[in-house]
Formats: C-alpha cells, structure tokens, sequence
C-alpha cells in the first residue's frame, strides 16, 4: 500500500457549497488539520476570489505563524484573473494554484490570460465546462503547464455527471496527457447515492479510473470502474498499488476540492486504508 496515494490529495474548500463554513471558523480548523496527524493528506485552503480581501482581513488580526497557503478559485474567467491575483499579492498568503472557469469554447482565451500574468512558481487549473468539447477542451491544454479541473457534483442532481461522462473527461485528459483536480461531491471514497438522492461519485473509483485509462482503458472501461460500489473490493485493489503506480496516478490526479477534510479519512480509515489517527497526550 502506497502512502503516495493520499498525500496532499484533500484540498480544504470548507468555504465552498454545501458545507459553507463561516471563514472564522473554516480558517482555524483548517490549521488544526494541517498540525494534526493527518497533515500529509491535506492541501491548501481554498478561497474565491470574492473573499481574499476578507481572509486577508482575518489574517491581519491574528498571530499567524507565517502566510497561509492557498488557492483562489475565479469563477468569472479569464477577464477577472489579474484581479484576483492583485488581491492574492499579500505576504500574509503564498498562493500556490489559480483555479479559473473557462466557458464554452473558452479555453484558449483563460490560457492566454495566464500565461500574460500568472507568477512563476503557481499551479494553474482551467475549469471545463460541461457544455463544451470534451475531448477538444483538454487536449488545448497539453504541453501548456496549465491543468484541468472537472466538476463532479454540486448542490442539485444536474450538477453531478454521471459515469459515463465523467470516464469521458478523465479519457481525454489522460489522453492529452494534462494533469487534472476535481471539484465538489467526492467527499466519500465509495460511490454512493448521496442523502438528497443524488449520485455521488467516489474518489477511490476516480483514483482506480485514473490507474485504469493510464494502461490504455477505453473510457466505457472507466465508466464501469466509476460506477462500482463494492467498497471492500474497490479498498482491496487500492491497496495492491505500489509506490511506482502511485506516483503516475497522482502525476495525472492531482487532488480534489472537498468541503469535509474529516469524511474523506474517516471512510479510508475504516476501509482499512489508513491507521486510525493516533490521539494525543
């Protein structure tokens, strides 16, 4: 069993639907979880860009040991992004990632954009959208440096999409060889139909699906694997992956946005793959 796996994979996006977590006390749990023992799997806090100006505001007011590392989304494209990174210029932050929605067709636009004013060293994801080419869309992207980020649920039953589609956006990602995140709904390893009723994919399926369309998987190959809720087994077949498959899952999957940092553990712990935190004195 890999360790590799896991590591950095849960970003906090405890602001985000539908936990929406106030930001006093998001930004102190936050904090908890990255000095607690499950900091290895936990990544950077993620804020919109909306709300940088607040997060900075809070900052100012506290002692903080040093800037706290994040990801701002922009959810309005490529026309906001120099905005938005103006407001994450502050030394109480160190943004490591932009996360920018492109619209139908609007890849090549939210690329241009970035490459006129991203700063060295920050990760940049460019949000597809459902209604745009699936297989053209990703492959825009490839020898760029930028990523994909893919919505995997949402707060109502059309914002989820289903196995079929989501194996297709995984396909041409993994195709073009551009590194991916995803967002919302995969707070359970397993997929589940969810307490709303809505179908919920697991990040244990988009891991295996993501193994899978790595060794030349058709995409209705990683449908069938999305679709599967036999935990137990699903546990099984992650554990049997090595440090060297591990590591080209996550070169190709990056991490996934998730309002819950304390659900995602807790399945893996008692799907045996993770120990049980240990409790301090």
């Amino acid at each position: 069993m890999s360790a590799l796996l896991y590591r950095r994979l849960f970003d906090d996006a405890a602001l985000f639907p539908p936990g929406n977590a106030p930001l006093g006390q998001a930004l102190p749990e936050h904090r908890a979880h990255r000095s607690g023992p499950r900091d290895e799997h936990v990544g950077p806090f993620l804020v919109s860009d909306a709300r940088v100006a607040e997060l900075c505001a809070l900052l100012s007011r506290e002692e903080a040991p040093g800037p706290l590392e994040v990801v701002v989304t922009v959810p309005g494209g490529a026309v906001d992004v120099p905005a938005a990174l103006a407001a994450a210029d502050d030394p109480r932050l160190r943004l490591v990632g932009l996360e920018v929605a492109a619209s139908p067709g609007g890849v090549g636009r939210v690329a241009g954009v970035l490459a006129r004013h991203l700063p060295p060293g920050v990760s940049a994801y460019v949000e597809l959208s459902r209604e745009g080419e699936v297989a053209g869309d990703p492959a825009e992207l490839a020898g760029s440096g930028y990523h994909a980020k893919f919505r995997t649920g949402g707060v109502s039953a059309d914002a989820h999409p289903d196995e079929a589609e989501l194996a297709r956006s995984l396909h041409a990602a993994v195709g073009a060889a551009v590194a991916f995140k995803c967002t919302a709904g995969l707070h359970h390893a397993v997929r589940r139909t969810g307490d709303q009723g809505f179908e919920q994919h697991g990040f244990l399926n988009v891991l295996l699906a993501t193994a899978a369309l790595l060794d030349g998987a058709t995409a209705a190959e990683a449908a069938q694997v999305l679709a599967r809720r036999d935990g137990h087994g699903l546990a099984r077949e992650t554990a049997s992956i090595g440090e060297a498959e591990a590591e080209r899952v996550r070169t190709a999957f990056h991490s996934f946005g998730t309002c819950s940092i304390t659900e995602p553990l807790e399945d893996l712990v008692v799907l045996g793959l993770l120990p049980a935190p240990a409790s301090r004195p």
